[in-house]
């Protein structure tokens, strides 16, 4: 026992001096960013005080500029240039550059970047969600929960895990190179390229420009041309941070612009990433093909929610309605698709009815609103063309939630929550992806054919299940062809950074988050070398080297039953076979070297 206490006492020592560590604040700098013109504060000039009124049916393309505006008010924000190839080209050279300098910067200097970041944003979550909230319509709340959480989240799992990760990773050698060491290494790729989509414009910058910095590379970001306004504040951000670090200027470039700006970023950087449709991301992959760079695609989504006749009805169907209505249908992951069994299938459909009709939808900032603004224009039509075809073919409109007070301009921005039930397969609303704030309700019978239903579907991105029975839910779960599954909640997997994000069949493929997506970042370079260098070096066996011997694959066949055999005694023969030809070379080539 006398030995013992003294280690009990130093490793109670070492507990205490790690809890007060905690408790000593990290030196940590503040930076300032100039957030005057997104401030609406109702003083804004004339010239930025109008309604706009965007052109139907044509985009902005041919004006050079992205044109930006509240959805929600349709209060005019401003405008951004339409980056040309050669203006892209230019910023893609310049972090290139930067990169070079950066990729020899410590992971101490990577970190505090990060608190930086970290600080910032939770001493000015206010400021970040309003602007998130006016360029894209979506509420406060909800700003919250998708843009500053998910954000906060990825930075403390990559300051707690990130150098883990990136550091060395030594694997085993195997039988035939016991006297060798192998390991992984993960160096920088150089220049990132992401082109992300408006759902959330906060996040969809960070996401990508986080993992790229901190595994040494530089990053251009093409922005929506739905979110061009917060992109290039929320820039300001990253730009301040990376000065208070003395990170190299231009290392990461946000830009704006149209298909045409994207195009020459994706045949311009050393990888892409692209968050956005089936589509578009089909000629992303194209374009690369040119190239032969990686690409990452995470695209459309039609997940299935769920739900088994031993669950809490009212508990899920809060969650069901929250998993539609969040950013009025912008989700990352939608449930789109909701399948109840059919022992409780009327009580949850009057369940949501109940808690959708107290659902009012109006301008975010105006006053509480549950539901913002539909952020891109005519999406709106399309939603009423789904939720027709639909009723056309038998479904029933049972609940739609209310509006407040809408300005004139702003009245095609909004869509009201709808729940419908008697839905089936045939309807364009069970098949294409919707992006709006609709639930669809379907009625099944056994958990083998509500799995059939959910892998009805040309997406793959995640699904959802709710049962009383976790063991049952898991089953369910891992049999839905999908990238990500939550067992009894919704959206989970997103908050889990440790966790790799993406799907399968038309949702895309290649992942971020995660150590994947974080190793995804980097160029991954197998190495051999001596272990007992300089003590054991390799040599090629004399029965294998030129002029190879006459016994020389009596050799081999001897060396690969020793290493590899089955049987051990078959092994040892092989052995002794192996080292009798080594021994009847080595007089050989004495009595050659003798004469």
């Amino acid at each position: 026992m006398a030995f013992w206490w003294p280690i009990i006492v130093l490793a109670f020592a070492y507990a205490i001096c790690r809890f007060l560590l905690m408790l000593i604040p990290p030196n940590v700098p503040s930076i300032d960013v100039d957030a005057s013109d997104v401030l609406d504060d109702g003083n804004q000039t004339q010239e930025n005080s109008f309604i706009y009124i965007p052109p139907r049916g044509r985009t902005q393309q041919s004006d050079r500029k992205v044109q930006c505006y509240e959805p929600a008010t349709m209060k005019y924000l401003g405008f951004f240039p339409a980056l040309t190839p050669a203006e892209v080209e230019e910023r893609v050279t310049q972090a290139r550059k930067a990169q070079k300098i950066w990729a020899k910067s410590s992971f101490k200097q990577r970190r505090q970047f990060l608190r930086i970041l970290l600080k910032y944003i939770i001493e000015h979550q206010e400021l970040i969600c309003e602007v998130s909230s006016r360029d894209t319509g979506k509420t406060m709340v909800d700003a919250s929960l998708g843009e500053i959480m998910t954000t906060c989240e990825k930075i403390t799992w990559l300051l707690s895990e990130g150098e883990k990760w990136l550091r060395p990773e030594y694997r085993s050698s195997g039988r035939s190179m016991l006297h060798k060491k192998s390991k992984v290494e993960f160096h920088p790729l150089g220049v990132i390229g992401a082109i992300v989509s408006w759902n959330y414009p906060f996040h969809n910058i960070f996401n990508p420009m986080l993992a790229a910095v901190f595994s040494g590379n530089g990053v251009v970001i093409k922005v929506s041309e739905h979110a061009s306004w917060s992109g290039c504040f929320y820039f300001r951000i990253i730009q301040a941070a990376l000065a208070a670090v003395g990170a190299p200027e231009n290392l990461v470039e946000v830009i704006t612009g149209f298909a045409e700006t994207g195009e020459a970023l994706v045949s311009s950087v050393d990888k892409i990433i692209f968050v956005g449709s089936p589509g578009v991301g089909k000629m992303i992959m194209a374009n690369a093909a040119e190239t032969l760079i990686p690409v990452t695609l995470e695209l459309g989504g039609k997940d299935a929610f769920i739900v088994c006749e031993d669950v809490d009805i009212p508990h899920v169907a809060q969650v069901a309605v929250r998993a539609t209505l969040q950013s009025s249908g912008q989700n990352c992951a939608g449930a789109e698709r909701f399948y109840v069994h059919r022992d409780i299938y009327n009580s949850f459909v009057n369940q949501v009815t109940k808690i959708v009709k107290s659902v009012s939808a109006g301008p975010p900032l105006a006053a509480r609103y549950d539901m913002g603004a539909i952020c891109l224009q005519e999406h709106s039509e399309k939603l009423q063309h789904l939720v027709d075809d639909a009723v056309d073919k038998g479904a029933e409109i049972v609940a739609r939630g209310s509006f407040g007070h809408l300005s004139e301009g702003a009245v095609d921005q909004f869509f009201p929550p709808t729940v419908l039930k008697n839905v089936n397969h045939t309807m364009k609303l069970m098949q294409e992806e919707t992006f709006g704030p609709i639930m669809p309700i379907m009625k099944f019978n056994s958990d083998e054919e509500v799995v059939k239903l959910a892998n009805d579907s040309r997406y793959g991105l995640g699904c959802a299940v709710f049962s009383g029975s976790q063991r049952r839910a898991k089953e369910i779960a891992s049999q839905i062809h999908c990238g990500v599954a939550v067992v009894n909640d919704f959206a989970s997997t997103y908050m889990c950074q440790s966790l790799p994000f993406g799907g399968t069949k038309d949702s895309g493929f290649g992942r971020f988050a995660g150590v994947e997506g974080l190793r995804a970042c980097c160029l991954v370079k197998a190495v051999v070398e001596d272990r007992w260098w300089p003590y054991i070096k390799t040599k090629i066996p004399k029965p294998i080297q030129y002029p190879v011997a006459e016994n020389g694959f009596e050799f081999q066949e001897s060396l690969v039953e020793a290493l590899y055999g089955l049987n051990i005694w078959d092994r040892l023969r092989a052995l002794v076979n192996v080292l009798k030809i080594i021994s009847e070379q080595n007089p050989v080539a004495t009595s050659k070297k003798n004469d």
